[in-house]
């Protein structure tokens, strides 16, 4: 494929008169939409736009590629403009910009496309060249002049690279840039000319759409004098581990390829050390905020347990649907596998929710330390979500230990993300310390087993136990409560037990309350209908479905992502799975949290104000039928989730519009 295959002669304007960035892209948009690419104009529109506002696509010498890699676009596709009198377009070095490209890119796993765009973004790095596209006559002449350059470019790229040293090259390279459409391929060109400019031998890495292309290898990074990272996003780092590292942005590989060149050889760039993992831009003066990186560790754990917790949890709430269907008269203490298929279900989603704790953590880690840090940050995920405690001389789990002990669930896992992540940075500094000779065996041997070693020991004796403690706590402070006859009472326990079970989404506070609605359903030997089990479950409810209101009717203070997983806990809040919330609680526990315990705390008062009582431990709205007061428990339901919906829309202020995709 070339360039002039994805440029239709019909979407080029040799002579547009716009003065404005905003008119810049609404021309090259309606320019776009003559080659009939593009399914909707909007949207494609939105996402130039957002990409704008990540960083300036006006990249400087008169040049300007606007682009957006998303599936409005049916198929790739370029429009061209060419502005003689020049246009403010917020350029890279403050001056018109003449000579506009507009990439579209259809977000599929289809990336044939990119190398003809990168293609085109490295042509645009000749001065001549750009010139002449500027004084073009016609678009038959502007075509033309792309396909001489194109094919003058690949007939060099087809020749054979100069032998690097036999060392190796002296340079090595990393471009990125955020859609890894332009920019990482203009970086590449710019450093790869520049040091054949100045006889030095470079190899560079683009980590565009694409995927890595001329990947470094290990003997590579050994042999190199220095490394630069031009990116503005994270690439694999603990490859360089010990090598000088320059940190910057994309745009200096593109403007300033010699500087970066003289700074790495000229011995001004410090020793990269991934116990010391430093903020992306740290070399160019530009530090991330601890509070940013923080939240960048917490979305890389979320982003990978969400799928866990969305498949599990509808494979859970489908079993109590088809139990309730097939088996309606089984057992109420085993809703949900009383039928075969039911089983099934339950069995599987239960599966997918026994990692979703050790993923988070273990992402975490890994996002914290490294590679090194995933091991250990899911052994400690997996600690907090089985729960260990010393008994009868041996340590036992929960579901072998005696009746009150507990995992240390979502907060465990917060606590073990943390602590594995630390734990493992600190191993890196302390073997900071060994010889040189030792460095291959650190990650196979040295990480792995002292990181496991302690996180196992932190875990079994310090966080579970603590986590149980707190659980034998709760569970006594509870019953002595439970004591109460008066309406009063009970209204306050309702309160108290629905708001548990929303302090942790599952974790020891949240079982604690369970629990203790579990026992209720028995008294004497016979299973009867509690109060406290309603209030119980009612509180669980909320949590899902105020997360799911919340994103429906207040869009703008969530991101597309969370927009999208929010509708998946209308389901998981009517089935009574709490845990649906973790990956928002994870990412804004301080807003989320306190929103839905006050919540669940009105609909758990509400409930044992209508008098409502349940027989069964679990269910959600299944089970509302055989509720004493089913619809006043309806009202519980909604007035709870309401009043947390609000509080949660006023606690989380609106987002830009780059970050919520809104505009």
């Amino acid at each position: 494929m070339k360039i002039n295959d994805l440029l239709d002669p019909k979407s080029i304007d040799l002579n547009a008169h716009v003065s404005t960035k905003e008119d810049a892209i609404n021309r090259l948009v309606e320019l776009m939409a003559v080659s009939e690419n593009i399914a909707d104009l909007k949207t494609y529109k939105q996402c130039v736009k957002k990409r704008e506002e990540e960083g300036s696509t006006g990249i400087g010498e008169g040049v300007a590629i606007p682009h957006a890699k998303t599936d409005a676009v049916i198929s790739p596709g370029i429009a061209a403009m060419v502005v003689k009198e020049g246009c403010d377009y917020d350029a890279l070095d403050g001056l018109p910009t003449h000579l506009f490209f507009l990439i579209a890119a259809p977000d599929t796993d289809d990336n044939i496309h990119l190398d003809v765009l990168g293609r085109l973004s490295v042509l645009l790095m000749d001065q001549s060249f750009r010139q002449n596209l500027i004084n073009a006559k016609s678009v038959d002449e502007f075509r033309m002049l792309i396909d001489q350059a194109e094919q003058g470019k690949m007939e060099e790229e087809g020749e054979q690279q100069p032998a690097p040293h036999q060392s190796g090259f002296r340079v090595l390279a990393v471009t990125a840039c955020p859609t890894g459409i332009a920019h990482t391929y203009m970086a590449a060109e710019g450093l790869a000319d520049k040091a054949k400019e100045m006889g030095i031998t470079i190899k560079v890495e683009t980590d565009g759409s694409g995927g890595v292309k001329n990947a470094l290898t290990p003997e590579e990074i050994a042999n190199c004098d220095g490394i630069i990272i031009a990116a503005d996003r994270e690439v694999e780092m603990a490859r360089f581990d010990g090598k000088p590292v320059l940190r910057t942005k994309v745009a200096d590989g593109i403007h300033k390829p010699q500087q970066l060149i003289e700074t790495v050889l000229g011995g001004q760039v410090p020793i990269y050390h991934a116990a010391e993992n430093t903020s992306p831009f740290e070399n160019n003066g530009e530090k991330e905020s601890a509070g940013r990186r923080v939240y960048k560790y917490l979305m890389n754990g979320v982003s990978h347990m969400l799928p866990f917790v969305i498949g599990g949890g509808i494979l859970i709430a489908l079993a109590f649907l088809f139990d309730s269907i097939l088996a309606p008269n089984g057992p109420s203490a085993s809703f949900g596998t009383n039928s075969p298929l039911a089983a099934f279900l339950k069995t599987a989603g239960n599966v997918a929710f026994g990692f979703m704790l050790p993923v988070l953590a273990g992402f975490i880690a890994m996002a914290i330390a490294d590679r090194p840090g995933l091991l250990v940050g899911f052994v400690g995920g997996a600690f907090a979500n089985m729960g260990v405690c010393f008994q009868n001389g041996q340590f036992v789990g929960v579901n072998t230990a005696g009746a009150g002990v507990v995992g240390g669930g979502f907060l465990g896992a917060l606590a073990a993300r943390f602590l594995g992540g630390v734990l493992v940075k600190g191993l890196q500094k302390l073997c900071g310390y060994l010889p040189h000779a030792l460095e291959g065996i650190k990650p196979v041997l040295i990480y792995p087993f002292a990181g496991l070693l302690a996180i196992a020991a932190l875990m079994i004796f310090i966080v579970d136990p603590l986590f149980s403690a707190l659980n034998v706590l709760i569970s006594n402070a509870l019953s002595r409560l439970n004591a109460g006859e008066n309406l009063a009472m009970g209204v306050l326990l309702g309160a108290l037990v629905g708001g548990m079970m929303s302090v942790d989404m599952g974790g020891p506070v949240n079982k604690a309350a369970y629990l203790f609605g579990t026992a209720s359903l028995v008294v004497g030997g016979q299973a009867v209908s509690s109060g406290v089990m309603a209030s119980v479950m009612v509180g669980g409810m909320v949590p899902p479905l105020a997360i799911a209101l919340c994103s429906t009717f207040f869009k703008n203070r969530f991101t597309k992502k969370e927009r999208n997983s929010g509708l998946t806990n209308y389901i998981m809040g009517l089935c009574f799975i709490t845990e649906g919330v973790i990956p928002f609680a994870a990412g804004d526990p301080l807003r989320v949290i306190p929103s839905c315990v006050v919540g669940s705390a009105v609909s758990g008062a509400l409930s044992m104000l209508f008098g409502c009582r349940l027989p069964a431990p679990h269910g959600g709205i299944f089970v509302f039928p055989v509720v004493e007061h089913w619809f006043l428990y309806l009202v519980a339901l909604a007035v709870g989730s309401i009043v947390s919906m609000f509080l949660l829309a006023v606690l989380k202020k609106p987002l830009p519009k780059e970050k919520s995709g809104l505009y």
